[in-house]
Formats: C-alpha cells, structure tokens, sequence
C-alpha cells in the first residue's frame, strides 16, 4: 500500500509488517484512491484537529468559536496554514475541510500523509524513536534502518503473544494467531534509523496497543526496581501485564548500539481512550544502563517458565528411527490441543508403531505428555495414551492425500519400517 500526495515528489510508501492483508483502508469505499484526501463530509474537526497537534502543528489565531487557523511546525512550513472549523455546526464547515483537506495531500511531509491515514482508518499510533550516534552530516549507519524495523517488529510481536495469553516465554506457542494479528499494521519508512511510527486499526488492532502501552510500563518499573534494590522479582509480577521474554529480549535489540530509545503510544481521536488507560501518554524511554537488567529479565524468563502438560491431536508428517525395530521419533502437525504448529515426540517401539498405522490410514493420533520449554515448546516428553482418533469420511480422505503428495513423508516411513514390516497390520 502506498500513500501518495497529489503533487510534490514520490515519498517512501507506508508497508505492511507482513504483505499478507491489506490493510482496512485499502477496502473499497473505506478512503478515495489514488491518495486523493477523504471526502470531507467524512470527517470530524475535532479529529483532524487533535491529529494536527499531535503531529506538532500549532494553532494561531482564527474567529473564536469558528474556526482556527493551524500552522505547521519547522521551518519547511512556508507560510502554509489550514483553517479548521472548529464543528460541523457551521456551513462552510465542508469547505473548509475540503481545502484543509486538499493541502495536506499536497504537502508531502510524513506527518500529513499520516494525518491523512489516520483520518481515513482511525488507527493507534506506536512511535519508536532512537538517539543514534551520527556520522558525517547527522548521517546513520546503513544498517539503522534495518535494525529500528527489526526490534519495533518483534515489540508488536511480543505484544500481540501478551494478547493470547501470559507467560514469561511463549516460544513457538501462539506465534500463528500473534503473526496473523500483525497483517493489518501499517508502518511508515524509517529512512534515518531514528524514528518509525506503526498504524494499528481500532476494530482490530486495538487490543495490541492496549497490552503493548501496559507492558512498556511494567517493564520500565521493573527495570527501576531492578536497578535501585538489585531485586528481579518485579519482572515477575510484570508478566501479568505483558511483559515476558520476547518484550525483554526487543527492548534490548532497539537500544542496544544508541544512546537512549523512547516508545510512545498515541490513541486514534475518533476512537477515544481505552479503558484503563491515561487520556495522555508519555513516551516511555529506556538507556544502554538499562540493557543488564533487560537482558537478566529475559534469561529469566526463558530459565524459569514450566513445561506444559497437553493432550494434543495431531497428524503425523514425519517418521524416523535408526533401524527397522525400536524406538523412535515422530513429528505432529498440531491439530488441538497446543497453540503450536508442530511437535516432536520420542515414542517407544508400540507407540510407534501405533502412530505408523495412523500415518498409513490417513488418521490423527492423539496422546499425553509435557510440552517442553526448552527448545520454544517444540518437543512433547513422557508421551503417553497413544492411540488414533476417528474422523469423517471426508476429512480422512483429505489426510490421505495430503500423505500421498508428502514424498518425503513416505521416505520416512519407508526407512522405518524397513522390510520386516513391523507397520503391518
């Protein structure tokens, strides 16, 4: 998706975090194409004005209880200015906006196709910003860029886990629903390494920026108490809002290299504020001093979380076992029971060949046991109640298949039984 003014030259487009989705204001009928403004019989003043002084636009002078006139910030201003009224109480009120609304199409500047964006999808606004040591000419290194996107992309992640559920180390768990929750962000170009801002839609990215703004906080008080008592037990009552080791180990990776980092969440104006949380936002910031204690946080978290005891339904895609009778090692396709894709199982020489059977006739196989932490929660020990699970006809014949077209699946198998066929029935 690409946000492009009506004049001036071609800025950098706002991308997806996954180019899966579209975003909402990608839909029909949501916002005019070709990056022409929103029609202003669409759009509310005191929206437009509380995104104009977000963004640093100053109001100064206009008819009181008319209308204001806005200025926008720095010197690449010109002398421009918008007159925004101040309600749709008034009749020139449409025309007005169209002409405050033409301009900022034709502005150019991050902050108005931004403004612009907001307008169209009310969207939550996340801004990370770095202090960066400069090079010639307030330059960045080649790689700022590169890491500012990295670090704010696994924050959103982490953030989006915390919406699943809590845990101080999620691993593989929830990653699917967590990476599917992050189709619809949009973020904008971080040309200098420094500064980069993400758009999460209300409808369906506001309980993101909700759990993300909770554990900036917790985190920061934790890192406080860490770093006045040489106590690290406030990271553990921070899990319950959100923070874990993937937060821990992204506040690490975006200040890791700078000299300070801020986060700082802004509530869409169309939408209001969330419940629990403050109208205003400061940004919360984070120092190189703070990295130790991040880094302790996340080794502990990943040190301390439990396994899991799970009764998972899965099919079996792999086989493998170092001869033709014994033990061996198969790998689930999880159907239930684990907010995994796949895991690994040990499996005496009956279980095995119970999940060999299942494997042939097209069925899942479910079975207990503990779904290990270590590893990121991809491996089931103590397996055990093994046995195949019945399916409909249909849902059997498309197993089937899918064993059929898995060549490498059958050479698995193929090897493990060997011609003794101990996968006979």
């Amino acid at each position: 998706m690409t946000h492009r003014p009506a004049g001036g030259g071609p800025p950098r487009p706002f991308e997806p975090l996954r180019s899966v989705r579209p975003h909402p204001a990608d839909a029909p009928g949501d916002r005019p194409r070709d990056g022409a403004p929103p029609e202003p019989g669409t759009v509310d003043p005191a929206v437009l004005t509380a995104l104009l002084h977000r963004h640093g636009w100053r109001r100064r002078g206009g008819a009181p209880a008319r209308y204001g006139r806005w200025t926008p910030p720095g010197p690449a201003a010109g002398g421009a200015s918008l007159l925004v009224p101040v309600s749709r109480a008034f009749p020139d009120r449409d025309d007005l906006l169209g002409e405050a609304l033409l301009a900022l199409s034709r502005s150019g500047t991050p902050a108005a196709r931004e403004i612009l964006l907001s307008l169209a999808v009310p969207s939550d606004e996340i801004r990370w910003e770095r202090d960066m040591p400069t090079g010639p000419g307030a330059t960045a290194t080649w790689t700022a860029e590169e890491q500012l996107r990295a670090a704010a992309r696994r924050m959103l992640l982490a953030g989006a886990l915390a919406t699943r559920a809590r845990a101080g180390y999620y691993g593989a768990r929830h990653r699917r629903a967590a990476e599917t929750a992050l189709e619809s962000v949009l973020v904008g170009p971080a040309p200098d390494g420094r500064h980069l801002a993400a758009f999460l839609p209300v409808g369906t990215g506001r309980p993101l920026a909700v759990r993300l703004h909770q554990a900036l906080y917790a985190a920061r008080e934790a890192v406080d108490y860490r770093r006045a008592t040489g106590g690290a037990e406030a990271f553990d009552s921070a899990v319950a809002a959100g923070v874990s080791h993937e937060l821990t180990e992204s506040l690490v990776a975006l200040v890791r290299g700078t000299e300070g980092a801020r986060i700082a969440v802004g509530w869409a104006p169309a939408a209001g504020v969330p419940e629990g949380c403050g109208t205003l936002t400061e940004p919360v910031e984070f120092s190189p001093g703070d990295l130790p204690a991040l880094r302790e946080a996340a080794a502990r978290y990943l040190r301390a979380e439990p396994s899991v005891p799970v009764r998972i339904t899965g099919t079996v895609d792999r086989m493998r076992r170092p001869g033709p009778r014994g033990p061996g090692t198969v790998r689930l396709r999880v159907l239930a029971g684990a907010e995994v894709p796949h895991v690994r199982v040990a499996l005496d020489e009956e279980a095995y060949r119970i999940a060999g059977h299942a494997h042939l006739v097209g069925l899942p196989v479910r079975m207990l046991g503990r779904l290990e932490s270590r590893g990121g929660f991809r491996r089931l020990t103590g397996a055990c109640e093994i046995t195949p699970v019945q399916v409909d006809d249909a849902e059997r014949d498309r197993l089937l298949k899918a064993v059929q077209e898995h060549v490498e699946v059958a050479a698995f198998f193929e090897e493990a039984c060997g011609d003794g066929g101990d996968c006979r029935g």
